[in-house]
């Protein structure tokens, strides 16, 4: 950023411009708070938030300003206006379906001061661990074993411990676990912010998405939550978005860790964050998350006054739904069942399930504790998560098509905006809910899911599309894998 000076020669303030690649102007402070004091004014205007909801049915989106107004609006019924079009958009560009995920946690070696995550480095409670090859042969394997075919890779930062030279090692070994007829077809990494050089190698290791939540967007808050540290730096761990899409890797997915700051901010910081890269390099985020901050090893999350009740959880979700209709979201099993089961209909495309959050917890019995990084409030196994979203009408889903047919960043939303991922999406997650219930489903699953693919295959539009989907359900009992369109 090019530095201006007054005649008293002090710096003035950065101004905001989604497409500059620095932080302070794509994330500017003055325009958040600005956004925030329309909003705030604005509240009770029925007549421009009605407007707001009406024009946001042609599933264009809105602008983090337009967006903050809605989420500051206590009109109830403006509000059930707005939680009718979230649900309205969800079924229009997702339909029914629900993509599942498993994170895997490799290393929880970290030098970082976080205080509000324990892997942090002060933390000499936790047991520290890292998985050798083997041992991660033997975490995909039981994820195979429980039907998964995506996972996100987590793992601490320690420039020593965790080099990416190790990340890379372990890509390479979970795409090349083969265990009966299970196989792990995307890999998205969760990993520290790092160089243009270190994104481009993660491409060509063929990870899926690349995510990286922002925790806070606002910078002085951000430096407190941080104190020490490589990811104590603010800008770097900003920027890292524009430095992943240099090297190449087109789906980038954010979040924020809500409670840690004033989730207004926040809900507006990832919101400019999405129209920068959207304006910087055509495409906004693959994937945003919502995550709140929960319990765990020398946490406490009463610490954080900042912590949002589930009422307003849900909002943010149906705001953010409207807002980035394209982009999907996820949630966690940091929240618990019925948490999940509110935000479902309301904007959530992905969530996790038969989640363990501790290094080495797959291979483990009893739910390991003693290094996870948070608590998991939804304890359920895969099948029972499966059977659950199969009774409330929704449509497991294990497809990972897209990206290794190419359709990823731009090319995703091409296809997505015109309505055309709906020949894809909807074939692609019948054909592999309907292999989990050949390989893994429990009897009770199984006669659920084969119920809803005969309810679901008649919604697939394309006839031709529809034919070769019901003769690959038949090559799916007779053992064929991996049929995709």
């Amino acid at each position: 950023m090019t530095t201006i000076t007054n005649e008293t020669n002090q710096a003035t303030k950065p101004k905001y411009d989604p497409k500059s690649h620095i932080a302070a102007e794509f994330i500017n402070d003055e325009e958040i708070q600005a956004s925030l004091a329309y909003a705030e004014e604005n509240k009770h205007n029925y007549e421009l938030i009605d407007s707001l909801i009406e024009r946001a049915h042609d599933c264009k989106g809105l602008s983090h300003r337009e967006a903050a107004v809605l989420l500051e609006c206590d009109i109830p019924e403006l509000n059930e206006k707005m939680y009718d079009l979230a649900k309205k958009i969800k079924q229009r560009i997702y339909g029914d379906r629900i993509v599942l995920f498993a994170p895997l946690y490799l290393s929880n070696y970290c030098i970082n001061g976080c205080v509000y995550c324990p892997y942090h480095g002060p933390n000499k409670h936790i047991g520290r661990k890292k998985l050798t090859q083997e041992e991660i042969v033997k975490e995909v394997t039981a994820l195979q074993d429980m039907g998964h075919k995506r996972l996100a890779l987590e793992s601490g930062e320690d420039p020593v411990k965790n080099p990416i030279e190790y990340i890379l090692e372990c890509i390479n070994t979970i795409y090349n676990v083969k265990h009966k007829n299970g196989s792990i077809r995307r890999v998205n990494v969760n990993i520290a912010a790092t160089t243009v050089e270190n994104y481009r190698k993660l491409k060509d290791a063929g990870i899926g998405t690349y995510i990286l939540f922002q925790e806070t967007y606002n910078k002085k808050q951000y430096e407190e939550l941080h104190p020490f540290g490589p990811k104590s730096d603010y800008a770097y761990h900003t920027e890292a978005m524009d430095r992943a899409m240099e090297g190449g890797i087109d789906d980038v997915g954010c979040g924020v860790l809500f409670g840690l700051n004033l989730y207004r901010y926040d809900f507006v910081g990832i919101l400019m964050h999405a129209e920068h890269l959207e304006a910087a390099y055509g495409c906004g985020p693959h994937t945003i998350s919502v995550p709140r901050i929960c319990p765990a090893d020398d946490i406490d999350p009463n610490a954080f006054s900042n912590a949002i009740s589930d009422d307003i959880f849900a909002k943010i979700v149906a705001v953010l739904r409207i807002a980035v209709p394209y982009t999907g979201m996820i949630v966690s099993t940091r929240e618990s069942q019925k948490s999940r089961e509110r935000v479902l209909d309301l904007g959530i495309s992905q969530i996790s399930g038969g989640s363990r959050t501790s290094v080495g917890g797959y291979t483990e019995e009893v739910r390991p504790e003693d290094t996870t990084q948070f608590d998991v409030s939804d304890t359920r196994s895969l099948d029972e998560v499966v059977n659950w979203l199969l009774k409330g009408g929704y449509v497991p889903s294990f497809c990972t098509a897209c990206y290794r047919a190419g359709r990823t960043g731009d090319r995703f939303m091409q296809f997505a905006k015109s309505g055309q991922i709906h020949n894809y999406c909807h074939p692609n997650a019948l054909m592999t809910l309907k292999e989990y219930l050949e390989d893994y489903a429990s009897p009770e699953t199984k006669a659920l899911g084969e119920k809803v693919i005969q309810e679901q295959l008649p919604k697939i539009e394309d006839k031709n599309r529809f034919r070769i989907a019901s003769e690959n359900m038949i090559k799916i009992e007779n053992g064929i894998r991996d049929l995709r369109f």
